[in-house]
């Protein structure tokens, strides 16, 4: 068995959450309350990859191997009185009392240690042939930054061998839902850079920008935001759920995106992202899906990558995709100056292939399309982003501000110097990544 257990925590996590279940409810054909809906999917979707996901009960139905938590109840009670209320078993809803406060403290230390054995519990019973994690949460919340650390640690403790993924939203260059935003993200990274194996970042002003530009949604709401995320988790681990033929499975991601282990933060870009009256007049083909994948409005996180040097790229296709188009595509990217490889990485590309079509949520902003790709590429790029978010960091802690709280939960001021002298070592990483390249290039030369 390849199971994936999906812990989605703090309201951002949740939210994804309902997204994700959603998608893949329709993808396998089950209904909202966890039985197949009967037609052509129903016989052919008891075969095995779909268990990685979905655990079959004695009584026909089936139970997403997926774990909620949040510190306060509301975002979880929305999911016990929604739609798919049915669907999910009810010690997998976790909510506490009192919520973390945007406060990394009381997410790691205060409020979160309370919750935090219940979930282990859970999470353990959960577990018979694991193959990793999948774990979902912000980094700008107090309980997806602060909660998630302390779940990541003891998840190392206890599986330590096993895979864990993260898909993070990053705090957006501009927009912001919390002042201390800055804090929490580079605390939460701190924390969890040694026990997270790879991770996804999206942000909230990118995807808005995709929505309004590519989608024509004048004014996105966090669901339109949520269900183009659910299309990339989708695609992601569309090769655990269904037969392809160039299966990706989850070790394989790390094997190829992450060269050292402290660089596995991947730049994640989805294409094609079309409303429905745009795609009758697209061709969209693999050559043309293949080539948005790198313009950067297309991407997940602000950051330019013409600025940086991709280290690795895994295009994951779906659909009607034969392996000629995308060879064809991939040395049509080669051949561009604007997009360089770092040269100790000569062959960069690694493809998964997988013939299950993307589906489109009825009533959702996505045309439904015959063929999709998501890109995970390891660039330089990325760490123009870490800048950012150091350099807000600096502004705030040179005075001081907000730390009494933190404090006042039982953190140690030095934490913070601690956290953000980490993370300038991850930006000094990557800066030497690109430049190790180019030394070498003016070797050559």
């Amino acid at each position: 068995m390849r199971e994936c257990i999906s812990i989605h925590v703090g309201q951002a996590g949740v939210q994804t959450g309902n997204a994700c279940w959603e998608l893949f409810c329709l993808e396998h054909g089950v209904g909202p309350d966890g039985v197949f809906l009967e037609g052509p999917v129903a016989p052919n979707s008891r075969e095995d990859p779909f268990n990685t996901f979905f655990n079959t009960g004695s009584f026909g139905r089936h139970v997403p191997r997926a774990l909620f938590i949040d510190l306060e109840p509301t975002v979880i009670d929305e999911v016990r009185v929604g739609k798919y209320r049915e669907l999910f078993h009810p010690e997998q809803l976790i909510s506490g009392k009192e919520d973390a406060a945007n406060n990394y403290a009381r997410g790691h230390y205060t409020v979160g240690k309370e919750i935090i054995d219940r979930v282990m519990e859970r999470v353990r019973k959960m577990c018979t042939g694991l193959q990793g994690f999948l774990v979902f949460h912000s980094f700008g919340g107090g309980t997806g930054s602060g909660f998630t650390s302390l779940l990541m640690e003891r998840l190392s403790l206890d599986y330590g061998k096993k895979s864990k993924l993260e898909f993070a939203v990053y705090p957006a260059p501009q927009v912001s839902t919390a002042v201390v935003e800055p804090y929490n993200a580079i605390l939460t990274t701190h924390t969890t850079l040694e026990h997270s194996d790879c991770a996804f970042m999206v942000d909230n002003e990118a995807i808005y920008d995709i929505c309004r530009r590519n989608m024509n949604i004048e004014t996105p709401g966090y669901i339109n935001l949520n269900r183009l995320i659910g299309q990339i988790v989708s695609s992601i681990t569309a090769s655990l759920r269904f037969d392809g033929a160039l299966n990706v499975d989850l070790t394989e991601f790390q094997t190829n995106l992450v060269p050292f282990p402290r660089v596995h933060f991947p730049l994640v870009t989805y294409s094609p992202i079309i409303s429905a009256e745009k795609a009758y007049h697209e061709q969209l083909t693999v050559a043309e899906i293949t080539t948005s994948c790198f313009e950067p409005t297309n991407q997940m996180v602000k950051c330019d990558p013409r600025r940086g040097k991709y280290m690795a790229c895994c295009m994951l296709y779906r659909g009607d995709v034969v392996p000629k188009d995308v060879n064809t595509a991939i040395a049509n990217i080669k051949t561009r100056r604007s997009i360089q490889f770092v040269n100790w990485c000569p062959t960069g590309f690694k493809v998964g292939i997988n013939y299950q079509p993307p589906t489109a949520v009825p009533g959702g902003d996505l045309a439904s399309v015959q063929r999709a790709v998501c890109m995970l590429s390891n660039t330089t790029a990325i760490a123009e982003a870490w800048s950012r978010l150091d350099h807000k960091f600096d502004l705030m802690y040179a005075k001081r501000a907000f730390v009494h709280w933190y404090v006042g939960e039982g953190m140690e001021e030095g934490e913070f110097a601690e956290a953000r002298e980490d993370l300038a070592c991850l930006e000094k990483d990557y800066e030497e990544l690109g430049r190790m390249s180019s030394d070498s290039e003016d070797e050559e030369v």
